[in-house]
């Protein structure tokens, strides 16, 4: 029989095991596409536009659509999913209607995102007449990213105690003085994370945005002009067999952007977070 002691070590082994060997994927993934697609990424490969379908040139569009595409998304995402977690958190009764809210949310935030695709193809590029576009493409991204935002900004605001409101009300604030003043810089940290989260999620998508933005290799100049996010020419590269060299270039510089937002939204939430 195992002593309590042992059972511990024995469970701390196997928890150490499980976080190197995770660890250890992560640092072969990267590795192994760093090794594939450095060599093929120099300063014309980021400024300049593909030629022959990709197989000369550079992602430079792609990255501005890829841009463009999550912008339009957070503009649209963001003051709703987070209005909407202050409505619930903060205005909202207990009770069937803010129960169904968010088991929904739950529910929409599971459904796969080639599903988003569909929907936002039928309605935003045929129904609403936007076609393949930058603006089709991004109210898909926000219809996706919605209850990532909502819910992380619920939690966070829920998690600000309860003394900052009543030590605001007391001072003779209102409800909205008192949210805006006490209650959102106090949740801004748990917010940001969920924008985060939101962001990875909208600049890694490829099937949703394939089926509403489309795959133009020219740059947009507008809402309504057809956008090829990294994701989505780094899979027209793989699958069609254009390129491996270039599908791999393009891996590294969508991984590279996502990090760099990541690592500079991070060091934002620690300095917004109160020490």
């Amino acid at each position: 029989m195992f002593t309590t002691k042992a059972k511990e070590q024995l469970a701390l082994i196997i928890l150490g095991s499980i976080a190197i060997l995770t660890v250890a994927i992560l640092v072969i993934t990267l590795g192994y596409l760093l090794a594939k697609g450095l060599p093929s990424i120099n300063w014309d490969f980021l400024s300049q536009s593909p030629r022959q379908m990709g197989r000369q040139g550079g992602v430079f569009p792609f990255i501005l659509s890829t841009f463009y595409l999550t912008g339009v998304a957070l503009v649209l995402a963001v003051p709703v999913g987070v209005g909407a977690a202050i409505y619930l958190a903060e205005y909202a009764k207990v009770g069937w209607l803010t129960a169904m809210v968010r088991f929904f949310t739950e529910i929409l935030a599971g459904i796969p995102s080639i599903i988003f695709g569909l929907f936002g193809f039928i309605f935003f590029v045929i129904m609403l007449g936007f076609g393949w576009s930058l603006l089709s493409g991004g109210l898909t991204l926000a219809l996706m990213i919605l209850p990532t935002i909502l819910r992380t900004a619920e939690e966070a605001i829920k998690t600000v105690p309860r003394s900052y409101r009543e030590g605001s009300l007391a001072l003779g604030a209102t409800q909205g003085q008192t949210i805006w003043k006490a209650v959102l810089p106090s949740a801004l940290p748990g917010i940001l994370t969920g924008i985060i989260l939101a962001v990875g999620r909208a600049v890694g998508e490829t099937a949703a945005v394939l089926l509403t933005a489309g795959s133009s290799v020219l740059p947009p100049l507008g809402l309504l002009d057809s956008a090829r996010s990294l994701s989505v020419h780094l899979y027209i590269l793989a699958v069609e067999g254009i390129s491996t060299e270039k599908a791999f270039a393009t891996a590294v510089v969508l991984i590279t952007l996502v990090l760099i937002i990541n690592f500079t939204a991070t060091k934002l939430v620690r300095r917004l977070t109160p020490q």
